[in-house]
């Protein structure tokens, strides 16, 4: 048993917290911006809540978190009642929230000067991912960090790598959301085409998810989205916050994205359709307007 906390419990947060308590059998405290979150996950899991971030922190051998942008996760670290005051030396702190390389790297310096580990690890997977255990976790920071992180991540990972320092995590899943929107565009353009030649669309995916187009997306989107069903996983609104980062770091790095950024517009498009909290796949509505 291992002492763990974990900052944040959103639709990922909240299952990926009790992986830990069920899978890993450890001693975990949560925090919560609206306590009665966190107050329901401890009567669902057994663990214990905290008030601030800096208490949850407090002794603990692991802190993960799991929040919403860049400044979610400045103000849960190094902000007022931030978690970095309360972790001990030697202690590593687990960053699962998609955010930017910089910040990364800001955290992991700062983490440094004070004396433990930081290791930047989103998460691909979704919604269900969270739920089943089965996420791919993407990391960056010093092997030892990683090393001794690797065990504790394994409640809910299916897949879990270190790609390099600090950052390189975040990079990683910049990778990962570049190539979902590309992914994700053919898909609809395909479906509208083969709508709009008559053809049968659930059959014209089972015999070519079987050769080189063949995708995750694909199986595991293609019906819902031929239904017109567009509230499975990750929202509209979250992938373009994904996407603005993606384009941001291309714009520091000197990387061409044509594709993701004119995908980034079709969602945007697919928001002021009122989808924000559709599903990616809902760009296939934009086409059938």
């Amino acid at each position: 048993m291992t002492k763990v906390a974990f900052l944040g419990l959103g639709v990922m947060g909240f299952p990926m917290a009790g992986h830990l308590v069920a899978k890993g059998g450890h001693e975990v405290t949560v925090f919560n911006r609206t306590p009665a979150k966190a107050k329901a996950w401890a009567e669902k899991f057994g663990g214990k809540t905290a008030a601030t971030p800096e208490a949850a922190a407090g002794g603990q051998d692991f802190v993960m978190a799991c929040v919403g942008n860049d400044d979610d996760l400045r103000a849960i670290t190094i902000g007022a009642g931030g978690a970095f005051a309360g972790m001990k030396p030697g202690s590593i702190f687990v960053d699962h929230t998609t955010a930017s390389a910089q910040v990364a790297r800001e955290l992991d310096a700062e983490a440094t000067r004070r004396g433990f580990g930081f290791v930047d690890a989103p998460v691909s997977g979704g919604q269900a991912g969270a739920e089943n255990g089965f996420l791919t976790v993407m990391c960056g920071g010093t092997e030892d960090a990683y090393t001794r992180a690797e065990p504790i991540i394994a409640a809910y990972a299916r897949m879990c790598k270190r790609l390099g320092p600090a950052g390189a995590g975040q990079l990683t899943k910049m990778v990962n959301q570049i190539c979902i929107a590309g992914l994700v565009e053919g898909l609809s353009e395909g479906i509208h085409f083969a709508k709009k030649a008559g053809l049968d669309v659930n059959a014209v995916v089972d015999v070519i998810s079987k050769g080189a187009a063949q995708s995750w997306q694909m199986e595991n989107r293609s019906k819902t989205m031929n239904e017109g069903r567009f509230d499975f996983g990750f929202a509209v609104e979250w992938m373009r916050k994904d996407l603005s980062i993606c384009i941001s770091e291309a714009r520091r790095n000197g990387a061409s994205l044509p594709v993701t950024s004119l995908v980034d517009a079709f969602y945007s498009e697919v928001e002021k359709m009122g989808g924000r909290r559709w599903d990616t796949s809902s760009l296939l509505a934009r086409l059938e307007r």
